[in-house]
């Protein structure tokens, strides 16, 4: 069982940066791969990024690639989002979620745990 709770989100500027984390309960955080995905008002969830369970591999989406950055820190049971030359388009609830195994997947389906999600708004 892991528990995550996101945070770090608010109200930025366009071209602005945020960093989000996602605290995760347990003692064995180190075995899970991590993801953030996204969900905008009347928008489906979408993947923003993966990271696997040592942090050696990530993937992105194309729409946040060169922008945003997927780090982990399994001393500290976290994972971060640096969001970076932020756009209104990245406007939306933004929730991580974990996958057992070393998995790096952009299919929300694989994930078993998710957090409540921290707004992000972006305004121009």
């Amino acid at each position: 069982q892991v528990q995550l709770v996101e945070s770090g989100g608010g109200l930025v500027q366009t071209g602005g940066s945020l960093r989000l984390s996602c605290a995760a309960s347990g003692r064995t955080f180190s075995s899970y791969g991590m993801g953030w995905f996204r969900q905008a008002p009347g928008k489906e969830r979408e993947f923003v990024a993966a990271i696997s369970m040592s942090g050696g591999s990530t993937y992105y989406a194309d729409s946040v690639k060169g922008r945003f950055t997927i780090s982990r820190d399994n001393a500290k049971n976290t994972a971060y989002l640096q969001m970076n030359s932020l756009k209104s388009e990245d406007t939306a609830v933004y929730y991580c979620a974990a996958v057992y195994g070393n998995i790096l997947s952009p299919r929300g389906s694989t994930y078993r745990y998710w957090g409540q999600g921290t707004q992000v708004t972006v305004s121009s």
